[in-house]
């Protein structure tokens, strides 16, 4: 060789060796990074930050955004994934989440589909990142062929946090077994307007019960943390932060109208309960606005709050679409890319169903790079929570477990005991209930909320010595899902049921309303709030009419919003009030009506006479009740907490450990409650305290503590609470948590109305 060309020949040599080297090390830097997020043995935290780096600014946004199963995930006939173009394209890049996949499906079916999917998005992004799978819970699982409970507001009737507890641990179970992850599910608004067509999703008027039953269903979506972790629950995402149910005029997307002190003081606690006490994954914001700044952009609740003062790490989810709504409906942001912006900044991690909005964030950040260490930040925490969840190490389902677990026969019982706890004897006369079946041969069971199981449920409750006949009579709406229409009257209907009632010993008229009549609404195409609470139709006319025959008259009240049934409550003998139960309803409604178990049931809810007299709730500030209205009777038709039983309960001996209570010191507040009747029974005893003076003007009194028992006929017990000075902090003139000296007033009893009294100081 010319030796011209040997030190070029070694130089080269050497150039290639060097490079070579240099491309391996790289290479295996590259991929020891790479596989650091799979690394179990590495925290949490550190495989986030492992796997961050990797993802391009598209992957990133992928991760930030959930779309609906229903625009193309589903099975063939033989059960095969069968994906549309539209998914296949969303999928390229990974994704966030996919809402109810599989939810028309039964569990097994849903399950295998579901393992599919997770497979497919795991083998089509670079980084093989798990989706989480997301529901709902208003019923249970909202998806075929799982458990079947009664509705939120049903549930909190019970007044009973570890049945809620053991109700939702069931949710979770059954949820994560079809495949599920998250669930857009408890609520923790506050419902005190019965115009709002989703009232029966959250537990009521009170801040302190809502509290308590939301705490309790987290914790058992949960798997009280740890079934996160271990695959056997899913992680809940509460809504929706905040103030959500207080729209005005009752109106679904309307304004909300809440003074700063009434929003820290009763509003926000069931959430912070659900960030420090119950440990949520998931936070979703509410579609509303707070002082006029929309909930989707503001940052003072959505990081200060939530965040920084509360300490919450999971993510916060917007409500469908709500983030490009800034600009198309609250009209606060000047173009979609300004309110993808404006939820960025503000802290909104995910983008639920929305085509633009985030979908405009990797251009945006090409342009702008502060706005990806935004996008870093809310990637992360999404990242988190599949890590928490497991997903990343096994994110498929066992189907031999699948059978066996949703459905088990344990849960079933579980739905009818919380049927059991939760209806509500709201009146009773000459103690009509609990009917005799000796002493009956028939009964009219008669009335438009009539379900086509009933009579088959009261004949195997009864036994076949009584005959039932069934009338449903007439329909309340023509049942259209999106704007239903009232029919006309049905005289001849009308006349079919009185003549039937006319011929049997007893009528149960079951009234109220059904899931056509309070439902959610969108917008004008979908309509499910009500200016009216009377209840439809001639529904009055029915029981006036039944009433006139002289013979013992029942009323079972279904229903999804609180209604004035002034004309129902003078003419019935009796009313239980059933809100919506679960799939065993009809049959609980038997057992209490024919004695098997007795009411226990509680209002969770003031019943107003009138919607004039909204808003209506019993801790409204002490002004509010220093005059009535003309033509109008004072007072609730029946107060919060109100339930009656089939024995009495007679409340003596009140007793407190001290009348004076220091900052850093409690009293305990002790009771007897006797069963004074013939029936073993159970009774929630409730505590309510009253600020008599206050540098703000005070509610008139607030619900603090409770608890169910169960006494034997003649048993007597001694129930008692723990008084706090946590208890008694509000927030003052200063808009700072006040605790203030002074006298208190406490109330130990059977209702918000009904009970013995004591008074303490607080001395600071």
């Amino acid at each position: 060789m010319n030796s011209f060309f040997k030190p070029m020949m070694s130089r080269v040599v050497i150039f290639i060796c060097t490079v070579s080297m240099t491309v391996f090390l790289n290479c295996e830097r590259s991929t020891l990074a790479t596989n650091d997020y799979k690394n179990t043995s590495l925290s949490i935290e550190e495989r986030v930050e492992a796997l961050l780096p990797l993802m391009s600014i598209e992957e990133k946004v992928a991760q930030m955004r959930i779309f609906h199963a229903n625009i193309g995930v589903e099975a063939d006939q033989e059960g095969n994934l069968k994906l549309s173009d539209r998914v296949v394209e969303k999928l390229k890049l990974g994704i966030a989440g996919i809402k109810n996949p599989g939810e028309h499906l039964d569990p097994v079916a849903a399950a295998k589909l579901n393992n599919q999917l997770q497979n497919y998005i795991i083998q089509n992004n670079r980084w093989g990142i798990p989706a989480l799978f997301v529901t709902e819970s208003y019923n249970g699982v909202d998806a075929a062929g799982c458990t079947k409970f009664g509705r939120p507001i049903t549930s909190a009737a019970s007044f009973n946090p570890a049945l809620i507890h053991r109700m939702w641990d069931v949710v979770g179970r059954e949820a994560r077994l079809r495949g599920m992850h998250m669930c857009h599910s408890p609520e923790a608004d506050i419902v005190r307007d019965p115009r709002f067509g989703r009232m029966s999703e959250a537990f009521g008027e009170d801040t302190y019960l809502t509290t308590e039953m939301v705490v309790s269903a987290i914790k058992g979506v949960q798997g009280d943390y740890d079934g996160l972790g271990n695959g056997t629950h899913i992680g809940a995402v509460v809504k929706h932060f905040a103030g959500y149910g207080q729209v005005l005029g009752g109106s679904n997307f309307a304004a909300v109208e809440i003074s700063p002190r009434t929003l820290v003081d009763e509003i926000f606690p069931p959430f912070e309960a659900a960030v420090k006490e119950a440990k949520t994954l998931g936070v979703m914001a509410s579609h509303g606005d707070l002082n006029g700044i929309a909930s989707h952009g503001n940052p003072d609740l959505l990081t200060r709050v939530l965040r920084e003062e509360w300490g919450f790490e999971g993510y916060v989810v917007s409500d469908a679409n709500d983030i490009g709504r800034l600009f198309y409906f609250m009209k606060v942001a000047e173009s979609p890319e300004a309110a993808a912006l404006m939820g960025l900044r503000a802290g909104i991690d995910i983008d639920l169903y929305a085509e633009d909005a985030y979908a405009y964030l990797p251009e945006m950040a090409k342009e702008d790079p502060e706005i990806e260490k935004l996008i870093d930040r809310s990637v992360r925490r999404v990242l988190r929570i599949k890590f928490i969840l497991g997903l990343f190490d096994d994110p498929f389902i066992d189907i031999a477990e699948v059978e066996n677990g949703i459905r088990h026969p344990s849960s079933l019982s579980l739905a009818k005991e919380a049927d059991l706890e939760s209806i509500i004897l709201l009146k009773n006369e000459q103690n009509i209930l609990p009917l005799n079946k000796s002493k009956i041969n028939s009964i009219a069971l008669l009335g438009p909320i009539l379900d086509n199981d009933t009579k088959d449920a009261f004949e195997s409750v009864a036994g076949s010595n009584i005959k039932f006949i069934d009338e449903k009579g007439f329909q309340l709406t023509d049942e259209d899902d999106r704007v239903p229409n009232l029919l006309e009257r049905d005289g001849k209907a009308l006349d079919k049921m009185v003549a039937i009632a006319k011929n049997t010993d007893v009528a149960i008229l079951f009234l109220g309303g059904d899931e056509h009549t309070s439902k959610e609404a969108y917008f004008n195409s979908a309509l499910g709030d009500r200016a009216t609470i009377e209840p439809l139709g001639a529904q009055n006319e029915l029981i006036q009419r039944v009433k006139a025959l002289g013979k013992p008259v029942v009323v079972v009240l279904k229903h999804r919003r609180t209604l004035s049934i002034n004309v129902i409550s003078e003419l019935a003998d009796s009313i239980l009030d059933v809100w919506d139960l679960s799939e065993f309803g009809n049959e609980s409604v038997a057992r209490i009506i024919f004695g098997e178990v007795a009411p226990s049931g509680k209002s969770p809810v003031t019943i107003p006479r009138s919607i004039g007299q909204l808003p209506f709730h019993y801790s409204m500030k002490e002004i509010n009740y220093k005059k009535g209205y003309l033509f109008l009777e004072d007072g609730p038709l029946y107060p919060f907490g109100h339930g009656l039983s089939y024995t009495t309960f007679e409340y003596s001996n009140l007793k407190l450990s001290s009348d004076q209570i220091i900052s850093d010191g409690e009293i305990t507040v002790s009771v007897t409650v006797k069963n004074t009747g013939k029936t073993k029974a159970k009774e929630v005893v409730q505590l309510y305290i009253k600020d008599d003076i206050g540098s703000v003007t005070r509610p008139d009194k607030e619900l603090k503590a409770f608890e169910k028992i169960e006494l034997q006929a003649g048993e007597r017990k001694e129930v008692s609470f723990k008084i706090t000075p946590e208890m008694l902090l509000f927030t003052g003139v200063n808009m700072e948590k006040a605790l203030e000296a002074g006298d208190y007033t406490i109330l130990v009893g059977t209702s918000s109305k009904e009970g013995i009294t004591a008074k303490f100081k607080l001395n600071k």
